[in-house]
């Protein structure tokens, strides 16, 4: 088989140590195997690296396995070129028994050109990467907190949440450090309400009076604790995100023009694919791995179309959110593009061919660095000639029993 690469290496990783296995041309045109055992701490990742440029290895690959390859990718990357390689080609091999086969089965791919990388961002968007993976995280444990405060006042009787749209609101966290600090008098509660919560100042009332007990004034005031650290948290992370894409902030401003995607999703998207867009190749690679393109199966002929292959989940989660806030647009394509597949599909599939369309529109957003252009509402209409779909309408209502006739309107 032709040999690709001259000098390879296949790094079989794991939590405490790895071995590497070095593939180089040696005498009477033979390739010659070395193979090695490193630790994964720093000293020991210095020494894989001076054993691998003591070899003169141009190309590393090693197999994608929890969170164990980022040390050493990251240890070796500026020494010579790294592939993360997807698990799923190197599956099912036969004859691989031991960590020793594994590191030569993955060199020898390599040299023949087997096997093809999957994306690591550079450093800068990883960093992006950490900072809005965190703070996604610090938002849905708000969330979490919010849900465990509504448990507690329904045990205790207080209906705040019955009356007040957002129980972590203004209004309600005044009305309960009232009630942790020992004020248990609903009409004196309600009148802590502010803006348009004032307009339901009975309600407010009937739903603050319950059996408040010292217990819950302490689970209260903890949680509430909880909720202000939190805030301060994902404050300070918006912060520090900002910061980092001060050099993206003109790709920002682009992905913020597709419908459904505010600031916070543009930078969880910036995070997730970078803005280099050739190390995807084309939309539809970037849409395969992002998993938010249906598989499809085809036998004797048939194709069938099956479900969405898995990818980064962050991604389709930002995406998936993104998709159902397009949707609530009003006269835009994408909000249109939902309707239209919804009644057919379903909401789930609907939302899912929606954040693929988002996704390639970000794709080509920025690729080109242009705006987002939207197709319209009734793109779904006027992609077709306006006299076959008149054709199709009068067919449907005479399929129903109608007769149609079609008469121009005049021209104003």
């Amino acid at each position: 088989m032709e040999t690709i690469h001259e000098r390879v290496a296949g790094l079989d990783v794991h939590k405490d140590t790895l071995v590497a296995c070095v593939r180089v041309p040696g005498g009477r045109g033979r390739r010659e195997s070395h193979v090695h055992e490193f630790s994964t701490t720093t000293p020991g990742l210095m020494a894989l690296r001076d054993w691998l440029v003591s070899h003169q290895v141009g190309l590393v690959g090693m197999e994608a396995i929890g969170n164990c390859w980022k040390p050493v990718y990251y240890a070796l990357e500026d020494a010579s070129e790294c592939w993360l390689l997807n698990g799923r080609h190197l599956r099912n091999v036969p004859g691989r028994r031991t960590d020793l086969a594994d590191a030569a089965w993955i060199a020898q791919l390599l040299e023949h050109g087997l096997v093809h990388p999957s994306f690591v961002p550079p450093p800068e968007i990883r960093e992006l990467r950490d900072l809005t993976r965190y703070r996604k995280a610090q938002i849905e444990e708000r969330g979490r907190e919010a849900q465990r405060l509504d448990k507690v006042l329904q045990d205790a009787g207080i209906k705040l949440s019955s009356v007040a749209s957002h129980l972590v609101g203004v209004s309600a966290q005044a009305m309960l450090r009232a009630m942790v600090a020992g004020e248990r008098d609903p009409e004196i509660l309600a009148e802590l309400a502010k803006g348009k919560l004032r307009r339901k100042l009975p309600e407010l009332a009937e739903a603050l009076e319950g059996r408040f007990r010292g217990h819950h004034a302490l689970l209260v005031g903890e949680i509430l604790a909880k909720l202000d650290h939190l805030d301060e948290a994902i404050e300070r992370l918006s912060d520090e995100i900002e910061r980092v894409l001060g050099p993206f902030a003109p790709q920002v401003e682009l992905l913020r023009t597709i419908p459904g995607v505010d600031r916070r999703m543009a930078e969880a998207l910036i995070a997730e694919i970078g803005v280099d867009m050739s190390r995807f190749g084309s939309s539809a690679r970037l849409a395969s791995w992002a998993g938010v393109c249906p598989g499809q199966h085809e036998s004797a002929g048939r194709q069938r179309h099956g479900t969405t292959r898995k990818g980064s989940k962050w991604l389709r989660m930002h995406l998936t959110q993104a998709a159902k806030a397009a949707a609530r647009t009003k006269g835009t394509y994408l909000a249109a593009q939902y309707a239209r597949l919804r009644g057919r599909r379903g909401g789930s599939r609907a939302t899912i061919a929606v954040a693929h369309s988002i996704l390639v529109a970000a794709f080509h957003i920025l690729e080109r660095g242009t705006p987002y252009e939207d197709l319209g509402a009734d793109w779904f209409i006027r992609r077709h000639s306006p006299e076959r779909h008149a054709r199709k309408l009068v067919h449907q209502l005479e399929t129903l029993g109608f007769d149609v006739r079609l008469q121009e309107r005049a021209a104003a």
